[in-house]
């Protein structure tokens, strides 16, 4: 499996409900309707600035199901594997912050298609023709007992493929909440098959269980140099660093570490954000179209990604490559004539 090969995002699509305008949820007469899903968005963020994507999911067939479909078609990446049968949707429904008050999400996919198809439903070795990376996230354990097998399964046969694995942690208290107290364990088994981790000094420390500090560039370091040390398969770690200033104020960003070294970019100033949702994506995509490179290049790319993406309404990005290379962090912002 070459390093120029598609990268295979595997994970379930949801529909958002969103309230307009700031507001809260029902305050007015309509919500936002948006196709989303974490793995998803990676695929369609990589596709639109032209590394190849694959997405591995289960939809319904039924109109909810096309519009999934269409939605990622359309941004050019892969659906040729897309499972379709009797079932619903996920969704969700979204708060989004503003000012002083956080976003707040209220799932609604339990017994969702995705979560109940078998495993054997999945032709690995077929899914994965011509994959060099496997990229996948801790949302996929978390829906239940069933897709923590599910996704483990994919793990195994991406391994035995000689395929790259991505693992984003993504961590989901309330749905870990609704039928696992302790999710680490399960995580665990996880992060032991990847090669490379999304996560940060908080994920870092559920996986380890003991407090690691992350206020620092050093602090980040160490966090990072600790789960290199318990994960040995891990070879590359990717994480954001977040200060929110208000709903629509934040700073961000990015680093990148390996065993013997690590990037770490300065912050950029995100100021009047339009839909921070599907952010973490877009960086995990960035990162995945410029590990190949260099550290620096992984990291600088999925901060733009992100920043991009913070400006963007809807879970996925419609960053270019032309975006892309026109971007400025913390600069740039007249118009382009």
């Amino acid at each position: 499996m070459g390093e120029a090969g598609v990268v295979v995002c595997f994970g379930e699509m949801l529909l958002r409900l969103s309230a307009p305008g700031g507001g809260t949820l029902l305050q007015g007469a309509r919500l936002d309707a948006h196709i989303g899903g974490a793995e998803a968005n990676v695929a369609v963020a990589l596709a639109r600035i032209g590394v190849p994507s694959r997405l591995v999911t289960a939809l319904p067939d039924d109109a909810l199901g096309d519009v999934a479909v269409e939605t990622v078609r359309a941004s050019g990446v892969d659906v040729s594997h897309v499972l379709r049968g009797s079932g619903r949707l996920g969704l969700y429904y979204l708060t989004p912050g503003a000012g002083v008050r956080a976003s707040t999400i209220i799932y609604d996919r339990i017994d969702s298609l995705f979560a109940r198809m078998p495993s054997a439903a999945y032709d690995w070795p077929a899914l994965l023709e011509g994959a060099s990376w496997l990229h996948l996230s801790g949302i996929i354990p978390a829906i239940g007992p069933e897709t923590a097998r599910l996704s483990l399964d994919a793990m195994n046969a991406a391994r035995a493929l000689g395929v790259k694995i991505s693992f984003d942690g993504n961590f989901r208290a309330s749905m870990w909440a609704r039928w696992c107290g302790d999710p680490a364990p399960i995580l665990i088994e996880h992060v032991e098959k990847a090669d490379l981790l999304f996560g940060n000094h908080r994920d870092i420390s559920l996986l380890l269980g003991k407090d690691l500090g992350g206020e620092s560039a050093g602090e980040r370091w160490g966090a990072a140099m600790a789960a290199f040390e318990r994960f040995p398969t891990l070879s590359t770690i990717a994480s954001t660093a977040r200060t929110v200033l208000s709903g629509d104020h934040h700073l961000l960003s990015a680093r990148v570490d390996h065993w013997e070294q690590g990037f770490e970019t300065e912050a950029v100033d995100l100021a009047g954000i339009v839909d921070r949702i599907g952010t973490g994506d877009a960086f995990a995509a960035g990162v995945l179209a410029g590990i190949d490179h260099s550290f620096e290049e992984a990291a600088l790319t999925g901060l733009k990604l992100a920043a991009l993406k913070h400006a963007t309404p809807g879970d996925q990005s419609r960053t270019t490559r032309r975006d892309l290379d026109a971007f400025e962090l913390n600069g740039g912002l007249d118009v382009r004539r």
